[in-house]
């Protein structure tokens, strides 16, 4: 027994065999389930289309994208009152026109292309806003401009950086311009200032010019008319032989009272005549010639004053001082407007020589201190939602195509 132990315990342990393990079989291999596949490719998606974009746009607004500082300025268009005196002129206190107008007139111009061009002839904008080391040579497309850009893309960039705010009720237009450094900022300001206001410098002495125009050719032509009704007078006159109707009717009026008396006169004398028993009568018949002789020259009197037909061909006398009258009245109403379009020129001058139109500048271009632009937070805040809303419309675009295909 010993011995067996001892050649048992001398025997080295031989380790079990274990049965060989063999790979699963496809059948024998776990399926996903559809919805877990699902689920899988939603996550996928999600960190392709939103999580990936939102590092890309944090590494681009924090790492890439240059500060902008902006410099703000506000202003309005503003008319001088007329003064009263010239108001009797009826109508020429509109001489200066409408503030609104002109308000919004600069609040187009201040986003066309001649402003940009203005503006770049004065400062070169291309070199501002792709200025190197902050701008498109540092990697900052997105909000720099390239070097080589047309008058096309930098009017498009301008839109971009200078903003226009306008309130139409107050005619208040507002303004921030951005640019890469405070001094490049306050200079594209003071230049929009400049320029602007030479705008409205130009509308103003254009109104102006309008209107003396205008006044000019009225005075020339009230001139022209009262001229032609001046020379109308003379011929009447001179055709006439008559200097003044008026004076010349009441002569004739005054000198056929005279011989209506005179008629009665002797007319009374030859009825006494008549009546003395013993009358003579060369006295009567000389009577009764001065009557007749009385009688045709009233009535060659009343034909000529018109109270009867034209005598001979002559033209009645109160046709003459109809006519007369017309002419006077003419000349009277040319004399009158002439006057008027005097006045009216004179004040016209008087307008030009002062400014009617200026531009208020309430707030003068600031310089920034710091740059808070571009918005980082509140553009990674968009750009998040939007991402988000396109995938979200995506996947339920998909599910929705996916379940009608199923049905």
């Amino acid at each position: 027994m010993n011995e067996q132990t001892a050649n048992t315990v001398a025997a080295p342990s031989l380790p079990a065999l274990s049965p060989q393990k063999t790979p699963p079989s496809r059948a024998q291999r776990p399926v996903l389930r559809p919805a877990t596949r699902r689920r899988k490719r939603v996550a996928v998606s999600f960190i392709l289309c939103v999580v990936l974009p939102l590092i890309l746009a944090i590494w681009y607004l924090w790492v890439r994208a240059a500060d902008q500082y902006a410099s703000s300025l506000a202003f309005t268009v503003r008319s001088e009152e007329q003064t009263p005196s010239l108001d009797f002129l009826g109508g020429l206190s509109e001489l200066s026109g409408s503030s609104t107008s002109d308000t919004d007139i600069l609040y187009s111009y201040l986003q066309s292309q001649d402003l940009v061009a203005a503006v770049g002839e004065a400062l070169d904008l291309r070199a501002i806003w792709s200025r190197p080391g902050v701008g498109w040579q540092e990697g900052d497309p997105v909000f720099a401009l390239a070097p080589d850009a047309s008058i096309e893309d930098l009017v498009d960039h301008w839109r971009r950086k200078v903003k226009v705010f306008y309130d139409g009720g107050t005619g208040l237009i507002e303004l921030r311009v951005l640019a890469f450094t405070p001094e490049d900022a306050t200079a594209i300001a003071d230049q929009i200032v400049e320029k602007s206001s030479g705008m409205i410098n130009a509308l103003s002495d254009s109104a102006r010019e309008d209107a003396i125009a205008y006044a000019r050719e009225e005075v020339e032509l009230t001139l022209t008319r009262l001229k032609a009704a001046r020379r109308a007078m003379t011929e009447f006159r001179n055709r006439h032989q008559i200097v003044d109707p008026g004076a010349e009717l009441e002569t004739r009026v005054g000198l056929l009272g005279e011989l209506q008396s005179q008629l009665v006169e002797a007319q009374l004398e030859l009825d006494m005549l008549l009546a003395r028993p013993a009358r003579h009568q060369v006295q009567t018949t000389n009577a009764e010639l001065k009557i007749a002789t009385i009688e045709r020259r009233i009535e060659a009197e009343r034909a000529r004053l018109g109270l009867a037909g034209p005598t001979d061909g002559e033209q009645a006398f109160a046709g003459l001082v109809g006519r007369y009258e017309e002419l006077a009245v003419e000349r009277e109403f040319a004399e009158a407007t002439h006057r008027a379009a005097l006045a009216r020129f004179d004040a016209a001058q008087s307008e030009a020589r002062r400014q009617s139109r200026y531009l208020a500048a309430h707030v003068q271009p600031t310089r920034a201190e710091t740059a808070r632009y571009p918005e980082r937070g509140l553009l990674l805040l968009c750009v998040g939602i939007f991402l988000a809303l396109g995938w979200s419309i995506a996947v339920l675009s998909a599910y929705a195509v996916r379940d009608r295909g199923a049905g």
